[in-house]
């Protein structure tokens, strides 16, 4: 169970993160619009050295306010959530989602620009989901049925239904993230270590009437018990009549 102060430091932290990404989104296509610059070129083109840089830019470039305002709420929650809930394991995780998934479109998916953070947030989507099947815990269980509901619809951004959609990014997100979330399945989080009872000091530290061991032993068992003892108490006397 985590303390006040640590649940008030990772909140604080998860949302500070969360914030500071959502506004480095927000000020790249602010300042695209205010020099009246397109960064659509800055995205992954795939098999293309030139789409290379797009790995690491293409989140953060977006077509247009819709499109930002589509990925920002979402982007925000669930960066939160993970940083909040799986603090040892979020640096890495949204490390090799936001990498990775960048990486195989730029291998596999179709030759034309891919631009926006959807594939980052389907990424983490995927991680929460199967956090919670892969760690078999009840907290995980519950955020990753509460998040399940909350983005139901975004199953359908993995069909491609769209040709402007970068329905590979949001594939491939969803593929990078259920690996991530097995990857990192065996490292327990504070609030997931399962802790005895209280009542368990109390049982193990009060007095019994009887001996404890009263009634794990037969009637015959402990008569036998009694003659062996007696047995080896008269031969230990009779050997002491003799010295060498």
């Amino acid at each position: 169970m985590r303390s006040p102060n640590r649940q008030k430091k990772l909140i604080l932290g998860a949302l500070k993160f969360a914030g500071l990404c959502v506004l480095l989104l927000w000020s790249v296509h602010l300042f695209g619009l205010m020099t009246d610059n397109s960064f659509s070129h800055l995205g992954i083109y795939p098999r293309k050295a030139e789409g290379i840089k797009g790995i690491f830019l293409a989140p953060l470039v977006h077509d247009n306010f819709e499109h930002l305002i589509s990925n920002t709420f979402p982007f925000f929650v669930l960066t939160g959530v993970i940083y909040y809930f799986y603090p040892k394991v979020a640096a890495p995780s949204f490390g090799i989602i936001y990498v990775l998934t960048g990486f195989i479109v730029c291998l596999f998916a179709r030759p034309v620009y891919h631009i926006g953070a959807s594939g980052v947030v389907y990424g983490l989507l995927s991680f929460v989901m199967f956090s919670g099947f892969f760690r078999k815990n009840l907290k995980a269980i519950a955020l990753a049925l509460s998040v399940t509901v909350l983005y139901s619809g975004y199953f359908y951004g993995l069909l491609p239904l769209k040709d402007d959609i970068s329905w590979e990014s949001h594939l491939f997100g969803a593929m990078v993230g259920t690996l991530t979330a097995y990857i990192f399945k065996e490292v327990i989080e504070e609030d997931e270590i399962k802790k005895a009872p209280s009542w368990a000091n109390e049982i193990s530290n009060q007095e019994y009437f009887l001996p404890r061991d009263t009634f794990h032993k037969t009637k015959a068992e402990k008569l036998l018990e009694k003659q062996m003892e007696e047995h080896m108490r008269k031969m230990e006397e009779g050997g002491s009549n003799f010295i060498n």
